[in-house]
């Protein structure tokens, strides 16, 4: 009584078994779901310079009142915002690699492609839209290319490591199905 018999353990070995190949399985989904969150951020900010670059002639203070003017306030000169945009680019690659060599799994580039917005918007509200926005084209894609790398290099090392377990799973186990083929 109490004892179970070898079929009951071979049986509830295998939906173990089972279960953590379906749950390596949708963490080598997931990986993949989050390696491409990189490429929509870059998607996302050519979208953006698309949109900045047929604005770039436009004058968005034109049809404001003089009372929104005064509100508002003078706009940062182009020299001013070349500078923060230099500093910006220098402090975003120094985090941007640093997060490359500590391989981590946080994806950072839709704030990039936030602040990166906000240059096009301090550019355009100058009328220096049309002489500096290659400037934050390439930095934007500098930055977020580098993003998209760290987050792909990570994902693409977690991948080849469960598939690697996943094999090793089925060795254990004697299956004749390779863990490529269930994946």
């Amino acid at each position: 009584m109490g004892h179970k018999s070898d079929i009951d353990v071979d049986s509830g070995d295998a939906r173990s078994s089972q279960q953590r190949l379906a749950r390596m399985q949708a963490h080598i989904d997931s990986l993949h779901i989050l390696s491409r969150q990189g490429l929509w951020g870059l998607l996302v900010f050519i979208l953006i310079s698309m949109i900045a670059v047929y604005f770039q002639d436009s004058n968005l203070l034109a049809n404001v009142s003089q009372e929104t003017r005064n509100f508002l306030g003078k706009p940062p000169s182009p020299q001013m915002i070349n500078i923060a945009l230099a500093v910006y680019s220098f402090s975003a690659l120094i985090l941007t690699l640093s997060r490359l060599s500590d391989r981590t799994e946080v994806y950072r580039g839709w704030a990039h492609v936030g602040y990166l917005s906000g240059f096009y918007i301090f550019y355009l509200l100058s009328n220096a839209l049309r002489v500096n926005s290659l400037a934050v084209l390439v930095a934007g894609v500098t930055i977020l290319g580098l993003e998209y790398y760290s987050i792909r290099s990570f994902a693409a090392d977690a991948i080849r490591r469960e598939r690697s377990i996943m094999k090793k799973l089925f060795r254990s186990k004697g299956d004749v199905v390779d863990a490529d083929d269930a994946a």
